[in-house]
Formats: structure tokens, sequence, C-alpha cells
């Protein structure tokens, strides 16, 4: 008899039509996944497998624009999902109202990256880097049948660790080899990839919130490995390694099939041919691992990134990791086709966007000292002061951690003027919002463009806003040096950098204009019409349990 091993997982509602909608499933067996809705809507899909694992993404088709209904999962015919005696609400869809009325609510996104699952290591449940925000807001959810529920909640990287595992993965991966040898406690190959879906998506808090809370994902570098694709040097390092190929390979495959599916539309998903020849398969396996090793030699093969939009609010999720272009002479975050996708989605209708959202792991706008930092180095490796600096620059770079926007000083420069140019002039969005997470706090920046020609100055606000942890922690020299990277000191030593690199000033000034905040949190936008709010809510430990404390609430768009 077929159970449920992980999910089910909320993923793609469909704003264009509030009928339709993706459920995600993993199951112990060969068997027909079936989701059945209390009004009548539903779906099925028999299931596929990836390496003795059992996956379904079920389309659900017939729901009722503007409604919230309640449903369950059965695996041939057998109801897996709700548990019994749940403790928790009902699992339920919430569809857009379809076409949008004149006065449509709020579109309510939360987002964040960087969760640890890892549960605390004594077994009593003191957790030394404080509670899991993703586990709080399910919790705080679940307590209160009246509170708002995010439309989506966006995860901007690092959903698993495969570099940091915890003692009780280890334990399970010594159970199949020996520890001693290369890649040691981090996970060596698909089927350990799997236990750390499990370990993240089995947490009961968390997988109700998913349930019940349509969810987007990016990858980012832990979910492959610390400072992925840093550069050409350290990926022709990793290729010597007798380990890289099955590990590349393996997060890859293991990110297609637990994050990349549920992205995409159900259309989407109908016209991709790789989709179909594992689904056709009797074992999918091999074709998923040819798909991954291909998208690992040829990035431009494969595309990640992805468009999402929520009435008049438009989503673009770009991958910041396997896009990018190492070679130290043209080095660039994303590829030619990567950049031009993202181009043309930016600045695609215009008039039907309310508000832009750029989802990208790596924030855009850093602490002035860390920016000049990653672009000196850059200016470094590629040889601007000789062979010797470049290798010494090399070294910095991996010590560091230098591989943002910055690192990428071509791609920084294209992104702002890109930002710069969607944000001008009639038709523009009220709000350009680059979200990302990745460096462990919080902070917003907002760039300024003075001096620009009339029609060149943006008539929306543009904002980088960066929220991480979700859980997980920041020594405290890390955040001396953050706090020290936006500090006057701090921009002067940067100006020093710029001039020994050679290296010109950014081709955009930026001020932080909130924050920094450390701890494990989400942010959350409130988009309605062309008004926009921002929340910071933070997950702090209290006599009764966790709880969300608000730490910001901030209207980012002017009042009528």
């Amino acid at each position: 008899m077929a159970g449920l091993r992980l999910g089910p997982l909320l993923r793609y509602v469909d704003w264009e039509t509030g009928s339709r909608a993706t459920v995600w499933v993993e199951t112990t067996r060969p068997c027909t996944a079936e989701v059945r809705c209390a009004d009548g809507a539903g779906g099925t899909s028999p299931t596929f497998a990836v390496q003795g694992h059992h996956y379904a993404l079920v389309v659900v088709t017939g729901l009722t624009p503007g409604s919230a209904t309640e449903y369950e999962v059965l695996l041939d015919g057998r109801r897996a999902w709700p548990p019994e005696e749940s403790a928790f609400p009902p699992s339920t869809i919430s569809t857009p109202a379809v076409p949008q009325p004149d006065e449509a609510g709020p579109v309510r996104v939360a987002f964040g990256s960087c969760r640890w699952a890892a549960p605390p290591a004594d077994g009593h449940g003191h957790d030394p880097i404080g509670p899991d925000a993703l586990d709080t807001l399910a919790s705080s959810l679940a307590a209160d049948p009246e509170a708002v529920r995010p439309d989506v909640l966006l995860l901007l990287g690092d959903q698993v660790y495969a570099d940091e595992t915890s003692q009780a993965t280890q334990r399970r991966l010594a159970a199949r080899r020996d520890l001693a040898e290369a890649p040691g406690t981090e996970v060596a190959d698909y089927e350990e990839y799997t236990l750390l879906y499990d370990e993240s998506w089995r947490d009961p808090d968390v997988r109700w919130l998913l349930s019940t809370v349509p969810s987007c994902m990016i990858f980012d570098d832990h979910d492959v490995i610390d400072d992925w694709n840093t550069s050409a040097a350290w990926l022709r390092d990793m290729r010597g390694t007798p380990w890289w190929h099955e590990r590349i390979v393996s997060g890859l495959m293991s990110y297609w099939v637990y994050q990349h599916l549920g992205n995409l539309s159900p259309d989407a998903l109908e016209a991709d041919p790789v989709y179909a020849a594992v689904r056709a398969a009797p074992d999918g396996t091999e074709t998923l691992r040819e798909h991954a090793a291909a998208a690992d030699a040829d990035p431009a093969l494969t595309r990640w990134s992805y468009r999402r939009d929520f009435g008049r609010v438009r989503l673009l999720m770009v991958d910041t990791r396997a896009a990018r272009v190492l070679d130290e002479q043209r080095r660039s975050i994303l590829g030619d086709e990567e950049a031009r996708w993202l181009r043309e989605e930016v600045l695609a209708d215009r008039e039907s966007c309310d508000h832009l959202l750029i989802g990208t792991s790596l924030p855009w706008l850093l602490p002035h000292l860390v920016h000049d930092a990653e672009t000196w180095n850059a200016a470094l490796c590629r040889g601007s002061r000789g062979e010797r600096w470049a290798r010494i620059g090399e070294k910095v770079r991996r010590a560091g951690d230098l591989e943002h926007w910055a690192a990428f000083p071509e791609s920084f420069r294209r992104l702002s003027e890109l930002l710069r140019e969607v944000g001008s002039g009639t038709g523009a969005p009220a709000t350009v919002c680059v979200l990302s997470g990745d460096v462990h706090h919080a902070y917003i920046a907002e760039p300024q463009w003075s001096g620009s020609a009339p029609g060149d100055t943006p008539t929306a606000r543009v904002l980088q806003l960066t929220c991480s942890p979700v859980h997980n922690s920041v020594p405290g020299w890390i955040r001396l040096g953050f706090r020290f990277g936006w500090s006057r000191a701090g921009r002067r030593l940067g100006r020093g950098l710029l001039l020994h690199g050679r290296t010109g000033a950014p081709p955009t000034r930026w001020r932080r204009t909130g924050g920094p905040w450390f701890g494990n949190q989400l942010m959350a936008l409130t988009l309605h019409g062309r008004k926009a709010a921002l929340t910071l809510v933070q997950a702090k430990a209290g006599p009764t349990g966790a709880q969300l404390e608000t730490a910001l609430e901030l209207t980012l768009t002017p009042e009528e």
C-alpha cells in the first residue's frame, strides 16, 4: 500500500484563470496520486520514478475563482492527507478572482532564504540558533483561523545545505559509506540529497505550511556547495576532484524534482520534453542524469529562471548560480541568453504591471565596503595589477566569499541600467523591488540616480530588499563587519580598494534606508493597486513558545 513520504506541497496557483493549481508529492511506492477538493475540483497523476523514489505533480483543475477550498490527497484511492487526528487546520487551495475586479484585493508576498533545517542536536528542543522563522510562521497561522495568509512564499535559496549536514543526517550517511573519505559529511549523491529534503520538509509545521501556501523557489550555493561557481579556477579545482561530478549532477537532478517542477505552470509542464520523457520512462533516472550533466556542461542549454504573474504583480525569479560565465575576461553572472530573457521579461508590456519583483538569491546592492571589495577583487583577478596580484585575488575571492553581483561588474552595471530603464517614463511600475537573501541579515537599500537626464530618472521606487536567514546564524564578528561595511569609514576604505584595483566608481550610488537586522526572519510585501507596504517579522523565543515579532512596518509608496 502506497504512503505519503513527503508533501503535499501546494506549488503553482494560476492567477490567469483562477481555476488551476499544482500539488507535489513524494510517495513510498508507485501509485496514482489524486487531489480531491471539497468544491468538486481535482486531478490525478501516476507517479514517476527517479532512482528508486516516486513522485507526482498533480494538476488540479475545476477550481472556483475567488474561493478557498479544502483538499485531501489520495493514493490509489486511499486517503493519505491530511493525517488522521491532525492538529493542524485543513489544507486549502485559495484562488484569485478572475477576471480581476476593479477593486481587487492585495497581493501578499512573503520571502526569505537560508534555512538550515536541522532539529536541535540536544534532543530537548533548545535551538542554539534560535526559532525557525518558517516554523514560527506556520504555528502562528495554524493557531489563528482568521490570520491573513501569504498569497505566495518565495524561498530565495539555500533550501537545503548539501555541504553542512546535521548530526542526524550524518548518522544516516555513515550507514551508507565511510565518512573519512571525500566528500565526508557532505552529501555525495541523489539518495543523500533525498535525506536533506526529508529532514527539511517532514517537519510537521513546515509540512502543513507548504501544503496550504503556494511557494516559488530558486537555488543558491548551499543547495549544491558553498560558493558554487565562484570562478573558472574554482570550477577547475572542483572538476579535478573524484566526487564533484556526482555531486553536481545529483544536486541538479534533485533540484529539478523537488523544487524546479513546482515552479512551472501546467502549460509549461505540458510543453517540457524532459518532464515528458521522465514520466514516460519506467525509471527516469538516466534521462534526468543526462539532462543534469548537460545543464552543468553548458548552462545555456537549460533555463532555471522563470516568470510568475499575480494579477498586476510580476515576479521574475533569476538563476544567479548555474547561468554564470566564469572566464575572467568576460565574467557575467548571467549568460547572454539569460540576460536577454531577463531584459525582455522586465520590459515586456510595462503597462500591465503595477509592481515588478526580481527574485535573485544574491543582493544587487550590498554594504558599500563589501561591494567595493568585490569590484576591486574582480579587477585584480582580471589582471589589472599583474599576475601576482591575480593569484592573490583568487585566494582572497574564495576566502571572503566575494562572488555577488558586484564581483561581476559588467553584470552589475547592466542590471542597474535595466532597473533604471524599467522604472522610468510613462507606464513605469509603482515599485521595482529586488528581493534577495544569502548574507544572513536583512536591510533595505535604495539607489540614487542623480545627474540623469529627466526621462532617465525613475518615477518608480526602486529598492533592494534583502532578508535572511530563515533559520541560521551569523557570528558576531561578521555582524560587526556588515555594520562597518555601511559606515563612512567603510566607504573610505572601499574607495581606497577601488583606486588600488584601477577601477572606477560604481555606476550607481545607493544608501541604506533600513537595517541591518539580525536574527531568523521573513519579509512580506503587501501590494494593493499601486500601493506597497513592507513588513519584517522575526522569530523570537518566549515562555509559551516561539512567536513572530514585528521589527518593521513601512509604507513604500506615497499616500494618495
